[in-house]
């Protein structure tokens, strides 16, 4: 298989520098501080008039746990109909149970309404009760990729249950196993050294730019206090660029 580096991006200044640094892949969404959402339809349409890469788009309408109402579960099926049409090629998904297991039962009309795109099960597998069992019911659901950082906060962290993952993508014929969480150059050639078959990276490779605002009320927070309100985070090409020389390398 061919190795990938997907690129998270909710920004077409994002998407700009990860197509220049060499992305295979963007994942799209919204609101990255908030661990990702669902993108704007129209962001996705102005990443198309400019270049044909492969976008994955991430379904998330909330922050916190993956335990969906029927009424959000109903919106991200929408929301992935409404997504195809404007150009993407796949899609984010997961759904947990109360009891920490896959919900296949939810998934299902997400996974229909997908139907001819590529579609990763999200890190809803590193919260789930059991990633072992999980990574076999997305693959049961007919799922390409599983994103995951092996059930911790980091991949280098998770690297343990990433190898018996790997294991069992290969004994299985399963689902490509895509690690993220904390993915930089560094880490890539750290897994691409010590774990065999690892080939599919998933990073932010972002960067903070300091805001052009010149008058900065303080103490007027527009989201939750604490949050630095003036950088903003995006995509840094040059981190990119050596996340691509990492994998690349023989």
């Amino acid at each position: 298989m061919a190795k990938l580096l997907e690129i998270c991006v909710d920004s077409l200044a994002s998407a700009r520098a990860a197509i220049a640094g060499g992305a295979d892949r963007l994942e799209l969404c919204s609101a990255l501080l908030a661990g990702g959402l669902t993108p704007y339809e129209g962001l996705l349409r102005q990443i198309r008039e400019e270049s044909d890469i492969k976008i994955r788009c991430l379904m998330r309408p909330r922050p916190g746990d993956f335990l969906y109402t029927a009424e959000e579960l109903e919106l991200m099926r929408r929301q992935i109909l409404s997504l195809k049409t404007a150009g993407a090629d796949g899609f984010v998904i997961g759904c947990l149970t109360a009891d920490g297991d896959l919900d296949t039962a939810a998934m299902q009309p997400l996974v229909d309404a997908c139907a001819g795109c590529g579609i990763t099960l999200h890190r809803c597998i590193d919260v789930s009760r059991d990633p072992l069992d999980t990574y076999r019911q997305a693959a049961a659901l007919g799922i390409d990729t599983v994103l995951t950082s092996g059930a911790a906060s980091s991949c280098k962290a998770g690297q343990p249950v990433i190898e018996q993952l790997i294991t069992l993508r290969d004994s299985e014929h399963g689902p490509e196993v895509l690690i993220g969480a904390g993915v930089n150059a560094s880490v890539i050639r750290h897994f691409r050294s010590t774990v065999p078959g690892s080939r599919a990276f998933h990073a932010s490779c972002k960067t903070e730019l300091e805001s052009a605002m010149g008058f900065r009320r303080e103490g007027v927070p527009m989201g939750l206090p604490g949050l630095d309100e003036w950088h903003i985070q995006q995509t840094d090409p040059d981190a990119v660029r050596a996340a691509r020389a990492a994998l690349d390398e023989k």
